[in-house]
């Protein structure tokens, strides 16, 4: 049986290939992709004719031999090398001189789970040459490698482009598992187990704050690239790069909603759960305040002085009964009805 993404997610993983190359594809105009080995896509990479077409070289950064092997056959700019190192993790889309730099992410999303699985993919990207590098699978680049053949890609930016779509549909995805946790819980609002569906809120409303910080786009950065995007970006892409940015920002309006509905519950729990409280010290409050009638009479009738009254009489008992108990009733009576009217 094979293995699913989760699990991939937790091993490193090697192959044959030494150089860390995952994926290798040549794209021209026209043809489908083909796929090459490290040594051909070398070759292609050295012959390909300007405009004709680009390489998309998707690596596994757990091989020693990945950043050295870029490094030696292929004209990439060290920011590049320095970010994978100790850039930030964020999802961010910027232009670094006449190139394009992009960090994406990837989340396996369980409601129930504190810690979930998260991957990161830089992305390197010139008019001939695409470059993406992780050390975890992504479920992004699965999807995108199923759909090589139909998508028919003329240009490096188109690649991207897809890639952004990618992403936001993760976002989407964690928005709609999210929703549909919380509809559960709103569901049992009413139960017996508030203080679980609080703890559960709060859990989800964390998650749910880390993957915005995680997952959405740089708004600086990618307003900057749109208002000066490199000579090399076609119209098309550009165009394309702004519906991502409006289709993200409705995803983004979305998420904000759901945070905001998410805090509410919060409030109406813990009003909830205060009242309750309130319900409870209120209650214990009579009950004390009852007791205080027989407490006082038994307090002076346990006296061993002289002159207690009713001592001779035979009915003594019963009357101080009827006379604590009547107390009691009207002091009952008065407490629960000032209750019921507030």
């Amino acid at each position: 049986m094979a293995q699913t993404l989760a699990e991939k997610m937790h091993q490193l993983d090697f192959d044959d290939e030494v150089t860390g190359l995952i994926y290798g594809h040549l794209f021209r105009q026209g043809e489908p992709p083909q796929r090459l080995t490290s040594q051909r896509v070398c070759q292609a990479y050295q012959t390909l004719p300007p405009g004709e077409g680009f390489i998309w070289l998707h690596l596994n950064l757990n091989h020693a031999a990945a950043e050295k092997w870029l490094r030696n056959h292929f004209a990439i700019s060290d920011f590049f090398f320095d970010e994978i190192r100790h850039g930030s993790h964020t999802t961010r889309i910027e232009r670094q001189g006449d190139d394009l730099f992009a960090v994406l992410n990837d989340v396996i999303f369980h409601p129930k789970e504190n810690n979930p699985e998260t991957a990161t993919l830089w992305l390197y990207c010139c008019s001939g040459l695409v470059v993406t590098v992780r050390h975890k699978p992504l479920r992004l680049i699965e999807r995108l490698l199923g759909r090589l053949g139909p998508l028919q890609l003329a240009s490096s930016t188109e690649l991207l482009a897809h890639l952004l779509e990618e992403q936001e549909e993760v976002l989407e995805q964690v928005v709609r598992q999210a929703n549909h946790y919380v509809d559960t819980i709103e569901d049992r609002l009413l139960s017996n187990h508030v203080k679980r569906n609080r703890t559960e809120l709060g859990r989800m409303r964390r998650m749910l704050l880390r993957f915005q910080r995680l997952l959405a786009p740089e708004p600086a950065a990618l307003f900057r690239l749109l208002n000066r995007p490199p000579n090399w970006l076609s119209r098309e892409v550009v165009q394309d790069l702004r519906q991502f940015t409006e289709e993200f920002t409705v995803v983004l309006n979305d998420l904000a909603s759901l945070t905001e509905r998410i805090r509410l519950l919060q409030e109406e729990i813990g009003a909830k759960q205060m009242e309750q409280n309130n319900r409870t010290l209120y209650t214990l409050t009579v009950i004390t305040v009852l007791a205080l009638p027989i407490n006082i009479v038994a307090g002076f009738f346990g006296m061993n002085v002289g002159g207690i009254p009713l001592a001779s009489n035979h009915h003594g008992f019963i009357l101080l009964v009827l006379l604590v108990g009547s107390f009691t009733l009207i002091a009952g009576y008065l407490a629960f009805r000032r209750r019921d009217d507030g």
